[in-house]
């Protein structure tokens, strides 16, 4: 049986970010034991590549738009994911969880000592699953990720050096904008590098509702829901902003909100 040295590596880069990709790939580059087999810019590409590629390991960017890090490993199935390298700019809860599974990840911006350490802690786990050893670390980390982030009080957001200490019961909106969700608070407005799928599974439901793709409300702002066109209904906010809420999850508030005293629907 080869050792961990000897192994010829298939490897995934999955980063929204060019310049990170390449940073990546200029350093695999320089390990004759890997082979770069193949580039994602997103979640939804990345997933099909893993099924379509089958790499032996993924270096996985946290955040992502449209699906982040942890939701391809949901759809993919921590079963069936190769060894993974997590790449992330910072996110206290994922470190947090890394670590506790011995998971490796490389926090931005690394430098090329980091990276080779983890690349050679990365061959010796191949090597093991090789060898027919079961991986369960992936599956342990969604489980704690879960407990972790499981409806927080509280936001911590930084920015322009700046800390910004947010209760979570203060924000009126959510909104995507790009890679991120900005929360509005009042006139206030906050941004977290976050994609609304991730930002809607840390929210509680009794409180929180998607009404749209790129909008999520707190139903105690919320004034009325009238019906408005092609199936698409008003939201009216309590200071007078009005909202889109989309056919698709208008059915959905039937199925998951059994509190018809907290929304007022106008005939």
């Amino acid at each position: 049986m080869r050792d961990a040295d000897s192994i010829k590596i298939r490897a995934l880069i999955v980063d929204d970010e060019p310049l990170a990709r390449r940073r990546i790939k200029s350093l695999l580059a320089q390990d004759s034991s890997v082979d770069v087999i193949g580039d994602c810019s997103d979640g939804h590409k990345a997933v099909t590549s893993i099924g379509e590629l089958t790499p032996d390991l993924v270096f996985l960017d946290v955040q992502m738009p449209a699906m982040d890090g942890f939701e391809v490993i949901q759809t993919v199935g921590p079963e069936r994911m190769p060894t993974v390298i997590f790449v992330t700019a910072y996110d206290q809860y994922a470190l947090k969880a890394f670590e506790v599974n011995a998971l490796d990840y490389l926090l931005k911006p690394f430098d090329r000592n980091r990276f080779q350490k983890t690349l050679e802690r990365a061959k010796t786990m191949i090597s093991g699953r090789r060898n027919g050893s079961v991986n369960h670390q992936l599956l342990s980390l969604l489980r704690d990720l879960r407990r972790e982030q499981e409806t927080p009080d509280r936001f911590v957001i930084k920015s322009g050096g700046r800390v910004v200490f947010l209760r979570v019961e203060e924000i009126d909106v959510m909104r995507a904008v790009g890679n991120y969700v900005r929360l509005q608070v009042g006139r206030d407005s906050h941004y977290m590098r976050e994609t609304m799928s991730g930002m809607e599974a840390k929210l509680d439901p009794d409180r929180f509702m998607r009404i749209h793709r790129s909008t999520i409300v707190n139903l105690d702002r919320v004034k009325e829901v009238q019906p408005w066109a092609k199936g698409e209904y008003m939201v009216i906010m309590r200071d007078g902003t009005r909202l889109t809420m989309s056919r698709r999850y208008r059915e959905r508030l039937n199925d998951r909100l059994n509190k018809p005293t907290r929304l007022t629907f106008v005939p």
